[in-house]
């Protein structure tokens, strides 16, 4: 993701290919749309919010991942639709942070968060496991941030050195450390989402089942056109063996049922707002 990176091939859809996607995913029976981008200002506030108000008359729940926008963006997009938003917070460690995003401030991406949960999303974020200097204590000051943010979803997943970085060599994250985490996070906020992640999907051929039986019950597949997915190579493995929209759904229902278990039908909300709603 390192916006330095001069090995990959940058791009970006067009509103109507973005609408496109959706509602593709929306034919193979998704309720929940996730739009996700780098810290990409191209587009409008107003430009946004028509794309996010055309997908939510899809009857279907709208998250955001976007990264650092003013209350006043959020809040436009909010209006215009938008149920959830996704803003990882990787660590919570501030020197850590420091080192791992040069020119960013810690204190605002929480601000970003708490700002989110202010307007009434549905907030995610998470942890990167396997940050070269991280420890064991500072992977739990994260799940205790996460439980005094009262985070809604939580997305933990491990590092993977990538070609053209400053930390290519690097070790990366241990799928264990990850499923540790991921158990952990489950148990101190039993009714969160969590996903198992497609970064381990790729530490691990049995990334996705392992992540399943630790906690996860999301699987995000990537609903867009194969030669993006081929470009949105953000660490080795991630735009590699990429299959179609329907067989990644055929895919992801055979995980599944292997465990036992089968795809939701509805809109994905946190378990306490099904309750309260």
């Amino acid at each position: 993701m390192r916006a330095g990176n001069s090995q990959i091939r940058r791009y970006r859809l067009e509103p109507e290919e973005i609408i496109a996607a959706a509602r593709f995913a929306v034919s193979q029976g998704l309720k929940t749309i996730v739009l996700q981008s780098g810290e990409d200002l191209f587009f409008t506030v107003k430009e946004l919010c028509t794309i996010v108000s055309t997908i939510k008359k899809m009857n279907v729940a709208v998250t955001l991942s976007i990264g650092e926008r003013s209350k006043s963006t959020y809040a436009a997009l909010k209006a215009a639709g938008a149920d959830r938003f996704l803003l990882r917070i990787e660590t919570t460690n501030e020197q850590l942070y420091a080192r791992m995003h040069p020119g960013m401030s810690y204190q605002n991406r929480v601000q970003c968060l708490y700002t989110l949960k202010e307007l009434g999303y549905e907030t995610g974020t998470g942890s990167l496991v396997g940050l070269p200097g991280q420890t064991p204590a500072m992977l739990a000051a994260d799940l205790a941030f996460f439980k005094e943010l009262d985070a809604d979803m939580i997305g933990i997943g491990p590092f993977i050195p990538s070609p053209g970085t400053p930390l290519e060599e690097t070790i990366g994250g241990e799928v264990d450390s990850v499923l540790k985490m991921m158990a952990l996070a489950r148990l101190l906020m039993p009714d969160i989402n969590m996903p198992a992640t497609t970064a381990l999907s790729v530490k691990d051929r049995d990334g996705y089942q392992k992540g399943l039986n630790c906690g996860a019950n999301v699987i995000m597949p990537n609903m867009g056109r194969n030669e993006y997915k081929q470009l949105y190579a953000i660490y080795p493995g991630k735009g590699e063996g990429f299959t179609s929209g329907d067989e990644q759904m055929v895919k992801i229902q055979t995980v599944l049922h292997q465990l036992g278990r089968k795809v939701g039908r509805d809109y994905g909300y946190r378990a306490k707002r099904c309750k309260s709603s």
